[in-house]
């Protein structure tokens, strides 16, 4: 075996490994307060977004993909498929930009605006999606109503009146903090992780 196709072969170990940790990761999803007891919140994104950093768009995008195939294979779906194409999309609109970002400013300063505007673009597609797309398809598949999705999340949060304040008043402010958790970890630990990963790829 020549060393491009070692390399190759140890990025596409590396990549299912990253997707099999991001699974574990999804699995171990907790309530969080304030928010509807159908939306968890997990840290499968980490993986993600260091596979992204490190290995690439392409990469960073198959361990997004992984980690849903596998959470699907191991858990089914409660959502009709639904939470776990959202999970996907969320997934790619917060690792894309900031990937992109970062490999054309690889420092510090180049770090913190990718990992934020990461954090924005996911926090603004989440918001259009779940108003447009997803939480209208859920209700219509699972035979729901507005006003029952909009209940469970008054349930948890009492600024929750309608659906533009179950999404600015609960689905937002939740996203901004998960993915801008995410970005801090990744900051934290992305380069002693790279050099390690780094290591065993090159």
């Amino acid at each position: 075996m020549n060393f491009e196709s070692k390399n190759k072969t140890k990025r596409l170990v590396l990549t299912a490994m990253l997707g099999a940790i991001s699974t574990i990761l999804m699995i171990l999803e907790f309530p969080m307060p304030l928010i509807p007891p159908f939306v968890k919140m997990d840290f499968s994104e980490l993986p993600v977004i260091l596979g992204g950093f490190i290995m690439g768009p392409l990469n960073g995008s198959l361990i997004a993909l992984i980690k849903v195939i596998l959470n699907l294979a191991l858990n089914g779906t409660s959502t009709a498929g639904i939470g776990e194409l959202a999970n996907l999309i969320y997934s790619l609109a917060y690792m894309l930009p900031a990937v992109f970002i970062y490999r054309s400013l690889k420092t510090k300063k180049g770090a913190v605006i990718s990992l934020a505007v990461g954090t924005v673009t996911a926090s603004i597609i989440s918001l259009a999606m779940n108003i447009f797309v997803i939480f209208p398809v859920y209700a219509k598949l699972m035979g729901l109503d507005a006003n029952t999705i909009i209940g469970l999340g008054a349930s948890a949060n009492p600024y929750v009146k309608d659906m533009v304040t179950l999404m600015f008043f609960s689905m937002l402010p939740f996203n901004i903090f998960k993915y801008g958790l995410t970005s801090v970890i990744t900051f934290i630990f992305y380069k002693k992780l790279s050099h390690l990963i780094r290591n065993y790829i090159d």
